[in-house]
């Protein structure tokens, strides 16, 4: 018989505590084999141990049947293993072609050693074409891209050499359905010539669509694995959880705005990123989407609303007597009552070496100083009922953020923010690589703060997930909102095409249908 492609026996992982304990599966040539689990599971640390980052405490690892035991990752990559992370390694000083080739420049060296720029610019501008990036010059700095479009670029990266494994984690995360479908082509492509794919994601919807198997992790250990298509997503969820996940199949909407007050009110925002007279309001209570497809200018207007990038044009008034205010700064916006969850959680959000109390308390610690210096058992209570409140997985507040699953992350992320009690929230991508359960934790988490009367803008490249948490949503297409939704609750039907006619919307095509007015209740 023909081995599988790759075999898992008994793999172990501990650091303070196991992290994998006695994982065993398969992953034949040719298959997309999905990996699912809370956040925590231990699905990120499997990956890094196939890709030669971690080592095993124990157990083996065999491709092809033979033994296999990276102990870098261009050991593994010379095993044809490869992988796209759901943390980004782009290097944001170079171009987008040279990201591509970054392990490959040799390729495109004659014999005297110089890099022949032109054919690394015409290869790179086919491979970019080919998931999506068809906008975006080979020679655009990396650093100047969405996070959406760098995960394509590591995604054209992983699929310039041929291997034999590949390992998507979480590769839709940060991606629009159009170019998800891009992906999903690619992905079939590959394993119909025999590549492994091993497939992490949250969207349990994708699983079933693109996976023909699925693995379940809990608390690090294997408890199913099962063809996608004799797996049902209620199932899978219980699996994931270790019980019914006590969640509604039908997510409740919203509750109505609590006072008819305007809370935030912009008018013809421009920037010379891509902002072409953006103008919209948000009243307390309410939960405001923003679509669009990827370079849209969602993330630019609301970087350019927090003072993150510069206005050229534009104003911007607060509360209901609408005082018009100016943002040098971000901590102008935050002293005003703003607060933006960034949907770069990594690089713009966190200090991944500091502790859990650093990260939830640094926007406090003057509330907590006084002549002797910070009141300690003040800040241990206040990071500890956060801790609690979002119930984050670890160990001690002391625990450093680095060590925590993405999941983990997004929520001290957003308890940073909630400890300095805004106004106006933010919310750029909030569920990008999150659990389904954790996801759920978070739309609760957001209608509670619209009871309170704190207004919400939710950025989402899921339609789903603005149809079901949001009052409106504004739809974006090259720098300007195109439509804006009014949404009530409906069945599927009714969302589906609602979900089309935003779409539609997103590519600014003057001949779609316009939707009817879905006003909320």
């Amino acid at each position: 018989m023909t081995p599988p492609r790759l075999q898992i026996r008994d793999l172990c992982k501990s650091y303070a505590v196991p992290v994998l304990v006695g994982v065993d599966f398969d992953v034949a040539a040719g298959e997309v084999h999905a990996l699912v689990g809370e956040n925590g599971a231990g699905k990120s640390t499997l990956c890094k141990i196939i890709c030669g980052l971690v080592p095993p405490s124990a157990g083996t690892l065999r491709i092809d049947g033979k033994p296999y035991s990276p102990s870098t990752i261009n050991a593994a990559g010379a095993s044809g293993v490869r992988m796209v992370g759901q943390e980004l390694s782009i290097v944001s000083t170079l171009s987008a072609a040279e990201n591509i080739f970054l392990d490959g420049f040799s390729d495109f060296a004659g014999s005297t050693g110089v890099i022949n720029r032109k054919a690394l610019h015409r290869q790179a501008r086919a491979v970019m074409d080919d998931v999506g990036l068809t906008t975006v010059s080979t020679h655009e700095l990396a650093g100047n891209l969405g996070v959406g479009q760098q995960q394509m670029l590591e995604i054209a990266r992983a699929l310039t050499r041929p291997c034999r494994i590949l390992i998507l984690d979480e590769p839709t995360a940060a991606l629009t359905s159009r170019e998800v479908d891009l992906l999903f082509d690619r992905v079939r492509a590959l394993s119909q010539a025999g590549t492994a794919v091993l497939y992490i994601s949250h969207r349990l919807e994708e699983i079933k669509t693109i996976c023909d198997t699925i693995s379940v992790l809990r608390d690090g250990r294997l408890v199913c694995t099962r063809a996608a298509q004799e797996l049902p997503t209620n199932e899978m969820i219980k699996l994931m959880v270790g019980a019914s996940s006590g969640l509604p199949d039908e997510a409740p909407q919203p509750a109505a705005s609590l006072h008819n007050q305007c809370a935030l009110s912009v008018s013809n925002l421009q920037t010379d990123n891509g902002v072409k007279g953006v103008s919209f309001q948000v009243a307390r209570g309410e939960i405001l989407g923003f679509a669009g497809l990827m370079g849209a200018g969602r993330t630019e207007t609301m970087r350019a609303l927090f003072a993150a990038d510069p206005l050229t044009q534009g104003e911007i008034r607060l509360g209901p007597e609408q005082t018009p205010v100016s943002f040098r700064t971000p901590a102008d916006a935050v002293a005003h009552g703003l607060a933006f969850v960034t949907e770069d959680r990594k690089q713009e959000g966190l200090l991944l070496p500091l502790s859990i109390r650093s990260n939830l308390g640094m926007l406090r610690l003057r509330s907590w100083s006084n002549v002797g210096g910070v009141d300690s058992t003040a800040e241990n209570q206040a990071v500890k009922a956060l801790v609690s409140e979002l119930q984050i997985r670890c160990h001690s507040v002391e625990q450093p953020v680095e060590e925590l699953s993405g999941g983990n992350q997004q929520k001290v992320l957003i308890g940073r923010w909630l400890a300095n009690d805004p106004q106006v929230l933010i919310f750029d991508e909030p569920t990008r690589g999150i659990d389904v359960g954790a996801r759920k934790q978070i739309y609760r988490l957001l209608r509670r703060l619209a009871e309170q009367g704190k207004a919400i803008i939710v950025v989402s490249s899921d339609m789903p997930e603005l149809i079901e948490l949001c009052h409106r949503v504004a739809v974006m297409a090259h720098g300007r909102i195109v439509e804006t939704f009014a949404l009530t609750p409906m069945g599927t039907d009714d969302a589906l095409q609602l979900s089309q006619r935003m779409l539609a919307a997103a590519f600014d095509n003057p001949t779609h249908t316009a939707c009817a007015s879905f006003e909320r209740q």
